[in-house]
């Protein structure tokens, strides 16, 4: 008997191609967390959260995203809280690193098959070196993680207690790294009590930082340190990350400097602070020192437009990424100035590359707006832009929220936590599986071209 089922379960594996077994993958630990967070124990109360609320907590938290419909501080239980920080934990690193990491420790061989799930978990071009480069995300990481959380911890322990303060240390590491953005301060404050700290913002953010860069950039930057020697996507995304935080810094401070709600009442420093904070946080982050709700209509439309861009492919972070955003940037630039070849760095960008850009970004637009049109069903009585900064944060895997998330109809969490899923798989399997195809359509057609036609733009 078990030897039938094995036999059925490697046929299944075998039909399936990498991008389905990571959705397959992803929905199986959704569901387990569903499951787990269902449970009596999960709660404070002893009562079970129910389906939907748990579902719609497992999915936000294996999709780092952060958005809540319960009160994570207040509402889970210890157990409940080690769930929800276990499910970040696999959906930030990817379930398929994780696995690779207990087959090698189980000293398991790691087939072809294993690779190429593993290329199309961490958006790899390549399955050369695919373990090692696996073996360095997650040592990296935990190291990454646990700096993050000693250095927290001189801020949580003298203020919750060594029990209480190394727990707090370490569930807000993982999650910042994870670009997940849940929090145990309670009453849906995130961290605006500590919108003047300057250990909790750097930290927060380092780790925001370095988790939405991907692992490729992060170990270009261990290895080989001089930029120049870098590898042209290391470049871009340094180059875009470094461009959008500068101006995210600019633009928020300007525009929320007076405003009483939000950083009007900060002294100077703690302005800067805010403001550099509140440019990194929508790349997915999750997390806010200012009150989201209370931002001026500009910083709402920068911050939706973070939300959407994201951050880096191979990262913890979700969105269309920087480079796909970069990609497109450039590519209008080219043909506006009148260039045959898309270049950067004195590199040409390949046809490929830029099709899947645009494809990703079609996708995502699509994906965004038929949602956005679902919650305008669902949810007749929030205004449009809540609901359409709660659809790109859903998307983007970000978690901010101008405070609609609580407020959610039972078809608008289901709806929410589709949107959560298909922002974690959708532009990164659309990209595997363009790039597929269009590998499959170089060995078939070979040099067969059809005849050549016009079609008008513009």
């Amino acid at each position: 008997m078990a030897e039938k089922i094995r036999w059925n379960f490697n046929k299944f594996v075998g039909q399936r191609s990498p991008a389905e077994m990571l959705i397959y993958g992803f929905a199986l630990v959704i569901f387990l967390g569903t499951i787990l967070l269902t449970l009596p124990i999960a709660s404070v109360s002893g009562e079970s959260a129910g389906l939907i609320d748990a579902l719609f907590t497992a999915t936000s938290a294996v999709c780092v995203t952060g958005l809540v419909v319960v009160d994570t501080g207040t509402f889970w239980s210890v157990f409940g809280k080690f769930v929800i920080i276990f499910l970040i934990q696999i959906g930030g690193l990817g379930f398929m690193s994780l696995t690779t990491m207990f087959f090698v420790l189980a000293g398991k061989r790691i087939t072809i098959k294993d690779r190429l799930l593993i290329q199309s978990s961490v958006n790899m071009d390549s399955i050369s070196g695919i373990v090692k480069f696996t073996k360095y995300i997650f040592f990296s990481s935990l190291l990454i993680e646990g700096i993050g959380a000693l250095l927290l911890a001189l801020v949580f322990i003298p203020e919750y207690g060594f029990l209480q303060g190394t727990a707090y240390s370490f569930f807000h590491a993982i999650s910042a790294f994870c670009n997940a953005g849940f929090d145990l301060f309670g009453n849906y404050s995130s961290l605006t009590k500590y919108a003047g700290n300057f250990i909790i913002n750097f930290v927060i953010g380092g780790l925001v930082i370095l988790g939405g860069l991907g692992f490729a950039v992060t170990s270009d930057l261990i290895n080989v340190r001089k930029f120049e020697k870098m590898s042209m996507h290391a470049k871009l995304v340094l180059t875009v990350t470094g461009v959008l935080l500068i101006v995210g810094f600019v633009f928020f401070f300007i525009f929320e400097y007076n405003n009483p709600q939000t950083m009007g009442s900060l002294s100077l420093p703690e302005k800067f602070l805010a403001a550099f904070f509140q440019s990194i946080t929508p790349r997915t982050a999750g997390y806010n020192t200012i009150n989201t709700a209370a931002l001026t209509p500009p910083s709402l439309f920068l911050t939706m437009l973070f939300m959407f861009i994201g951050a880096s492919p191979g990262s913890t972070g979700g969105g269309v990424k920087t480079s796909t955003f970069a990609i497109i940037i450039m590519t209008v630039a080219s043909v506006l100035h009148g260039k045959k070849d898309v270049s950067i760095f004195k590199r040409s960008i390949l046809g490929p590359a830029i099709r899947r850009a645009i494809s990703v970004i079609v996708i995502a637009f699509a994906i965004v707006i038929l949602m956005i049109f679902v919650l305008l069903c669902t949810e007749p009585e929030a205004s449009f832009e809540t609901i359409v900064f709660e659809v790109l944060s859903a998307f983007g895997m970000v978690g901010l929220t101008t405070g609609l998330t609580p407020h959610l109809s039972i078809a608008g969490k289901i709806a929410i936590s589709i949107t959560m899923f298909v922002g974690r798989l959708g532009p990164l399997t659309v990209a595997y599986a363009i790039s597929r195809s269009e590998k499959r359509a170089r060995e078939n057609v070979g040099n067969f071209k059809l005849p050549e036609g016009n079609i008008m733009i513009g």
